[in-house]
């Protein structure tokens, strides 16, 4: 790269919660720069969490979260005319962001009344190991265990 890498931008905390994290998620739930809407949802399926599981809503978010990270991948490589499909270590933002992209693209394909309902229940599934995300998680780590062979070819 010829230029300097780019700063860092300063998350700034939840009001509610109090933790970065939440903000990331919350980036990511944004649509069309509609940051309050997007929280509204996020507390709403927070609290839906909670009603339904009797237990800390913000905890079993953060347990799914866990849940639905992905390890490894396979990306692909070009070597001598065929393309490999490579198994590589996820640097750890990429980790956390894929974690909350898979985690909302699946909860904004469920059938149910409201988008916070639908956060809800994706949560709730995966925190349950079980569910989409999850499912994508599990696919994604067992296309990189059938590619170990193609490990060597590392970049």
């Amino acid at each position: 790269m010829r230029k300097a890498r780019p700063k860092k931008r300063i998350i700034l905390p939840d009001p509610v919660f109090n933790e970065t994290i939440v903000t990331k998620f919350v980036n990511n739930i944004m649509l069309k720069g509609k940051k309050t809407t997007a929280y509204n949802i996020f507390y709403d399926a927070i609290k839906v969490v909670g009603e339904r599981t009797k237990e800390d809503g913000l905890e079993m978010w953060k347990k799914a979260l866990v849940n639905v990270t992905p390890n490894v991948e396979v990306r692909s490589r070009r070597i001598g005319g065929a393309t490999f499909q490579i198994p590589s270590e996820i640097r750890a933002e990429r980790k956390q962001s894929m974690g909350m992209k898979s985690l909302i693209s699946f909860a904004r394909k469920r059938n149910e009344k409201t988008m916070a309902l639908c956060l809800a229940s994706e949560i709730i599934a995966a925190a349950k190991e079980e569910g989409a995300a999850y499912k994508k998680k599990e696919d994604i780590h067992r296309m990189a265990e059938a590619n170990k062979a193609f490990s060597h070819f590392r970049f």
